[in-house]
């Protein structure tokens, strides 16, 4: 069973708020639920129990709460799992009882929450578990769904991945359309170590062995090696020889993966893991 530990896989409550009630506001409309509101008693309480129809990792429970709690504030929602758990199919996730309304009114947006992100847990886990004999570490990329980064690199942790930056502020990556404007690899490297301040990463990427030489001769601290072969990979490595941190990207699958750990590159950058993660099969079933 893989688990984080807490301090690793938290987020901010109100970014899982803010989500939540933008998701809520747009499934609710103007009027509410007017099928629950239409068939079921406002006074009727109900039981719920979420349930994995297939095996994966989870990731976004505190999004499935929220949405509960903020349909019923005086629901209860017992998590008998973690994320970043690894369940099968058929194991009971969590319970939540409240207002039977609310409890309806709330379930997709729970599902649709903790669906996705347990996917992209799910792929993360599987692209980890392929590269675990090594020394390499699957990382995301800015490929995610407009409005849900934060959720979607969180879901990668509880994968077991790492997490690149998180947007144009929190690191410099030089990449091929900045090199042409500025006028070549070490051009752009040389600028962006005399703009960085020193918390600040400079991360350059290189497309042959000859702008690798150059970058490096400019010390970045990361060199993003795009769309390289095995063979070539493994000559860059060489050449690195430790300077700098290398990450491979470009076309990284499953299949593909374990053979570019194994070139003694230091990550693995793979857009897959959010923007294309398949979700993990989950259920609301009341309880009767």
């Amino acid at each position: 069973m893989r688990a984080l530990r807490p301090a690793m896989a938290e987020l901010a409550d109100f970014l899982v708020e803010s989500a939540v009630r933008a998701a809520l506001g747009e499934d609710l409309g103007r009027a509410g639920d007017i099928t629950s509101a239409a068939t079921i008693p406002a006074d009727r309480q109900a039981r719920a129990v979420l349930r994995a129809r297939a095996t994966g990792s989870l990731a976004g429970l505190a999004f499935a709460r929220a949405a509960f709690l903020t349909m019923d504030p005086a629901a209860t929602f017992q998590a008998f799992r973690a994320d970043g758990d690894k369940v099968e199919a058929g194991a009971d996730i969590a319970a939540v009882s409240g207002k039977a309304r609310a409890l309806l009114a709330a379930e997709r947006t729970a599902l649709n929450f903790l669906c996705h992100l347990s996917g992209i847990a799910t792929a993360t886990a599987a692209f980890a578990d392929a590269i675990a004999h090594t020394k390499a570490k699957i990382t995301c990329t800015r490929k995610t769904h407009p409005g849900l980064r934060a959720a979607q690199k969180y879901a990668v942790r509880c994968g077991g991945g790492s997490n690149h930056r998180y947007g144009l502020d929190d690191a410099i990556l030089i990449k091929d359309n900045h090199i042409a404007v500025a006028g070549g690899v070490g051009e752009a490297v040389r600028r962006a170590r005399q703009y960085a301040g020193h918390l600040v990463k400079v991360e350059v990427e290189v497309d042959t062995l000859e702008q690798l030489s150059e970058a490096l001769e400019a010390g970045p601290d990361v060199v993003l090696l795009d769309n390289m072969d095995l063979a070539t990979l493994r000559r860059a490595v060489a050449i690195n020889a430790g300077r700098a941190v290398l990450e491979a990207s470009g076309g990284v699958s499953l299949a593909s993966v374990a053979g570019i750990a194994e070139t003694g590159v230091d990550y693995i950058s793979a857009g897959f893991i959010t923007h294309s993660a398949p979700i993990l099969d989950l259920a609301l079933d009341i309880d009767v």
